[in-house]
């Protein structure tokens, strides 16, 4: 495994490289989507260290093998986080660089928006070894293409970042969770619905069909929170109210998929909030099952790691006018069926072109993002 400890290092090693290089962090996802065939791992694990915080501008820069961990810790003792409430379903040892690099969005997607919306700018080297700086350290910092939300999401298959710049937030004083307690999942949904369309900013929005309950996080100052929370209870018809230390609980093990019945393999579907019920429904008879999250339009599914329930995922998916992601699984399978959907023939000659324009050899993470 090859380790640079510095930008040039890298560089000449991607320039030096003969082949196909697996690019990652600490390997953390190494088991998501498509097995990547290379002769050589490239890792950014020894590039790390935050190089940048400035808690007053809510601003943070780090290198690409920082791990999430360390990222969080400094952040807490600010009393900030990170706006996209990244998951730790992959550990806290996962960097962030693959946090970026995977767009790891968690249940505040919904009101704060994607990773990639708090990308301010990124270092990086390109399949041609050249090392490369886009956007800035302040919000309004780019003409044009936004290259640092373009590599966002791209799974290491553009180039390999260095250091991400990043905005992070407050957090909030006090948070508060609405429970309400047996709906199924179509009355959980319109629930969900009613909370997002309130007034009352509702922040998290999730559903767990194995206990029938139905949850929406307010997060706030606390008299803020008491006063929304009992409102929200009010409009909706009722339900308990978790208190602060209940709901981080709640919200970390939903973040975290602790919801997920065990199974050999995780997808992720994402659907029309109306659609999710269905999906449910759909792949039940595969002894697949999971949770909504995102007021329904995220469903978290486990079940066996087998062809019948890998189509069965995508078939729900395809009905419900949506997309799915093989989130972990076995190489075997990872490396036989369509660990996303397809592109159609105009997106993938756009996706070939823009990959041709960052790596001309094709030589990072090669066909990680293919269907099969």
């Amino acid at each position: 495994m090859m380790m640079p400890q510095t930008e040039a290092e890298l560089a000449g090693l991607v320039m030096d490289a003969a082949g196909p290089l697996l690019v990652q962090g600490n390997g953390t996802k190494s088991a998501m989507l498509r097995p990547v065939q290379a002769a050589q791992t490239l890792s950014t694990k020894a590039m790390s260290g935050i190089t940048l915080y400035a808690p007053n501008e809510l601003v943070m820069s780090a290198r690409a093998g920082t791990p999430l961990a360390e990222i969080e810790e400094a952040l807490a003792a600010h009393n900030q986080q990170l706006v996209a409430e990244p998951s730790h379903l992959f550990g806290a040892e996962q960097t962030i660089g693959g946090v970026v690099g995977a767009n790891m969005s968690g249940p505040r997607r919904i009101s704060g928006g994607a990773m990639r919306d708090h990308v301010l700018g990124v270092r990086l080297v390109n399949g041609s070894g050249e090392i490369l700086n886009f956007g800035g350290r302040v919000l309004k910092n780019v003409t044009g293409l936004d290259v640092a939300k373009l590599v966002t999401g791209s799974f290491g298959t553009l180039a390999v970042m260095t250091e991400i710049t990043f905005k992070v937030a407050p957090r909030s004083e006090a948070t508060g969770t609405l429970v309400l307690p047996g709906l199924d999942a179509k009355a959980a949904v319109k629930a969900l619905s009613a909370g997002l369309g309130s007034p009352f900013c509702v922040s998290g929005a999730a559903y767990v069909p194995a206990t029938q309950t139905a949850y929406l996080r307010i997060e706030e100052f606390a008299p803020s929170v008491t006063y929304r929370c009992q409102a929200l209870a009010k409009q909706l018809g009722g339900g308990e109210v978790l208190g602060t230390e209940a709901s981080l609980e709640l919200w970390r093990d939903i973040r975290d998929c602790k919801m997920l019945p065990p199974g050999d393999a995780l997808w992720r579907v994402s659907v029309a909030p109306s659609a999710g019920p269905a999906v449910l429904e759909a792949v039940a008879a595969q002894g697949v099952s999971g949770f909504l999250d995102w007021g329904g339009g995220l469903v978290w599914l486990a079940g066996p790691a087998t062809q019948e329930a890998h189509d069965a995922v995508c078939a729900a998916a395809r009905a419900a006018h949506g997309v799915w992601w093989l989130m972990r699984g076995p190489e075997a399978l990872r490396a036989a069926v369509d660990v996303l959907p397809p592109e159609s023939a105009a997106l993938a000659a756009l996706r070939r072109r823009v990959q041709q324009s960052f790596d001309p050899r094709g030589i990072f993470n090669p066909l990680k993002l293919q269907a099969a």
